[in-house]
């Protein structure tokens, strides 16, 4: 098991047409953003125009969390509410306009990996999954097998559990927690 704290203050920041987006992670670390031959991505992205049209990614599965606001957006041209935290899902290659500001949580997953899902948590888990994804919403201690890791607001924690050992999580606030089977 290989655990990695991926720290927001050490996340790079790009340039996308609606604000900024910065990379905590791309898989597998050979992978290129511009080449878009990764298995998955996080970023957190500022939404700093409206309205903004999000980048489209072809073959890419995509979970966007709002993270300081509720988000109105278009999907396909059809209007849709998003509360603060509410995970939304959608095909990467769909037409999604944003009419709102604020800070997102972005996980892009390659359509070619089927098992994968986005989940809020605040309490005690058992996961199982190859990859474990936590992504703190504010300042949290995450103890995996009684081993505390101290996170700040939109720091990331990645658990690669390749053996598929079934891993005891508890979580002192609400975190992202995504989960990941190749």
């Amino acid at each position: 098991m290989d655990i990695q704290l991926l720290p927001k203050k050490s996340s790079k920041a790009s340039i996308w047409s609606g604000g900024l987006t910065y990379e905590y992670m791309i898989f597998p670390k050979t992978a290129n953003y511009a080449d878009r031959d990764f298995g998955f991505r996080i970023s957190s992205a500022t939404i700093e125009q409206t309205p903004s049209e999000f980048t489209k990614f072809k073959g890419y599965h995509r979970y966007l969390v709002m993270l300081d606001n509720h988000l109105n957006v278009e999907v396909n041209k059809e209007k849709k509410v998003y509360e603060k935290y509410e995970i939304m899902e959608f095909n990467s290659d769909d037409e999604v306009t944003s009419y709102t500001k604020g800070i997102d949580f972005n996980w892009m997953v390659s359509e070619k990996i089927s098992h994968h899902k986005l989940e809020i948590t605040n309490s005690k888990q058992n996961y199982n999954a190859q990859i474990i994804i936590l992504f703190s919403l504010e300042s949290t201690v995450i103890k995996i097998n009684e081993k505390p890791y101290d996170l700040n607001p939109y720091d990331l924690l990645v658990i690669e559990n390749q053996k598929k050992e079934n891993i005891s999580l508890h979580f002192s606030n609400e975190c992202l927690a995504g989960l990941l089977d190749f």
